[in-house]
């Protein structure tokens, strides 16, 4: 089987998902389209240099409906004769890109893929798609649908974490990403993003609020309390499938929790092949990949099965893996995958991540992957591994050598 390598990572910076966030003018097609064209002028790509763009967003709805890729390639500077494929995986949609590419390469399909993906959460509002798991009671009533912040607290009762425990990662969190900024380690990798005239609008990320402390997190209120408990409140939903727990914790609130940004990402995956012909060397070569379905009710517990199927994959075991990547969509999240695998946080988001940082739901996994190869390679580190929890009840993880 061929071997699929990343020849490289780019990501734009993440916008507030606001109005008079920098990137609301940017519509979600610019926004992937600069990151299509900045993959092909940092590599050196020209004609029919790639077999596709496979391309993610969550919410495909308004402008990131239809094929979005398709629309994207369109208004790049790429080859018109590319293609473009668009999926929705939600919070894992761009790792799936980029796993899908690369097991397209290994399977011979195609020499090269350019794989990501974008969302723009101040123009497309996180759920106006009208998701049936969400509002089909034949489906939500079933499989006893609760809003991802309730599945969050579910994490963190049954497992243990407490508002202390969840409010120190998310500090640690805005720490570590204030650090990787002022020491320049995203430099390598974050695009500037211009307007429409070719002026620069963002260079940084803009969501971060640097000096966040435990004081400051803790005036907050629980953001899932009042709907969780005032009736019919969405804890008695849980607790007919989680009956063992006598009342739901709520801890988490929009400081530990993963920020409403834009962003995108891209990542250029190929074959040997590929890069002697373009005259690229690979940074890393992507070992496994891997994808499972959990429990919708907790919803987001998918990083730890996840993880467990790719070791396998990857004949690995946790003890393999230099670093870790996993999504803050909330802080028990992390807390659950470190404590299931019992994993050293100085080896786990040493960068901060989407907490600080912002979490733009379609490109959330290429950008996790990417800033996990910026790091492996600034470490001098062998392996790594990223990992997302997926709304509904899914995982998925990738592992990655450094070359």
């Amino acid at each position: 089987m061929t071997e699929a390598y990343i020849y490289d990572a780019l990501r734009s910076p993440r916008g507030k998902g606001r109005k008079d966030g920098s990137l609301h003018e940017v519509t979600s097609v610019a926004l992937g389209a600069q990151m299509l064209n900045a993959i092909r002028e940092r590599s050196g790509l020209d004609g029919h240099a790639v077999e596709d763009v496979i391309w993610g967003n969550a919410t495909q709805a308004f402008e990131q409906g239809g094929c979005l890729a398709r629309t994207t390639v369109l208004a790049s500077d790429l080859d018109e004769r590319i293609p473009g494929l668009s999926i929705n995986r939600f919070c894992a949609s761009g790792m799936e890109a980029v796993n899908l590419a690369a097991n397209q390469v290994k399977g011979g399909a195609g020499e090269a893929y350019i794989a990501g993906g974008v969302e723009c959460m101040s123009r497309v509002a996180m759920g106006s798609d009208g998701a049936a798991v969400a509002v089909d009671p034949t489906v939500a009533m079933d499989h006893y649908f609760v809003p991802q912040g309730i599945s969050a607290d579910i994490i963190a009762t049954e497992y243990g974490f407490s508002r202390d425990d969840v409010d120190s990662f998310a500090v640690e969190s805005q720490n570590r990403a204030a650090a990787a900024w002022e020491d320049r380690r995203f430099d390598k990798s974050v695009v500037t993003i211009r307007d429409v005239n070719g002026l620069p609008i963002l260079a940084h990320d803009e969501y971060m609020r640097p000096g966040t402390d435990m004081q400051t997190l803790g005036g907050l209120k629980p953001a899932f309390k009042d709907l969780g408990e005032v009736m019919p409140g969405f804890d008695s939903v849980a607790k007919l499938k989680y009956p063992h727990l006598e009342a739901i914790n709520h801890v988490h609130h929009a400081g530990n929790s993963s920020g409403i940004v834009d962003g995108s990402a891209a990542v250029l995956i190929g074959s040997k092949e590929f890069g002697e012909k373009y005259g690229l060397k690979p940074r890393a070569r992507i070992r496994a990949t891997a994808k499972i379905g959990t429990d919708p009710t907790i919803m987001l517990t998918g990083p730890v099965p996840a993880t467990e199927r790719v070791l396998k994959a990857a004949g690995m075991e946790i003890g393999d893996i230099d670093l870790f990547e996993v999504n803050e969509a909330f802080s028990s999240v992390v807390l659950r995958f470190m404590q299931a695998f019992d994993v050293d946080h100085s080896k786990l988001n040493v960068n901060g991540g989407a907490i600080a940082m912002g979490h733009p739901l379609g490109a959330s996994g290429a950008i996790i992957i990417g800033t996990l190869l910026d790091e492996m390679e600034r470490q001098g580190k062998s392996t790594g591994l990223a990992t997302l929890c997926v709304a509904s009840g899914m995982g998925a993880a990738t592992v990655i050598e450094l070359v």
